[in-house]
C-alpha cells in the first residue's frame, strides 16, 4: 500500500542558489522587455502578409502585361493572335505555378 504521508510532495522547478542579490539584478536586465516578444510575433505577421500581397501583385501584373499586349495590338492578324495568345497561356501558367505554393 501507499504510505499517505508520502503522497504529495512538493517539488521545485529550479533549486534556489545562493547568487548575489547583484548578479540576479543583472539577470532581469538582461531579460528581454515585456513587449518584444508581442513586436516579433506581429513584425513576423507583417511579413507574411506582405508575401502574400506581393504574389497577388504578380498576378495582377502579369494579367495586366497581357491586357495591354492584346489592346496594344489593334487589328491583329492570325500571326499575332497566335503569339498573344501563347504568351497569355505562358502567364496563366506562371501564375498557376506561383499560386500552387
Amino acid at each position: 500500500m501507499v504510505d499517505s504521508a508520502r503522497k504529495w510532495e512538493v517539488i521545485q522547478d529550479e533549486p534556489e542558489e545562493t547568487d548575489a542579490p547583484s548578479t540576479r539584478a543583472q539577470e532581469r536586465q538582461d531579460a528581454a522587455p515585456p513587449g518584444l516578444d508581442l513586436l516579433l510575433l506581429s513584425l513576423k505577421t507583417l511579413s507574411q502578409r506582405t508575401l502574400s500581397a506581393i504574389a497577388n501583385l504578380f498576378t495582377l501584373v502579369t494579367m495586366a502585361g497581357t491586357w495591354w499586349l492584346w489592346y496594344k495590338t489593334p487589328d491583329p492578324n492570325p500571326t499575332q493572335i497566335v503569339s498573344l495568345s501563347i504568351f497569355a497561356a505562358f502567364v496563366l501558367a506562371a501564375n498557376w505555378l506561383v499560386r500552387r505554393k
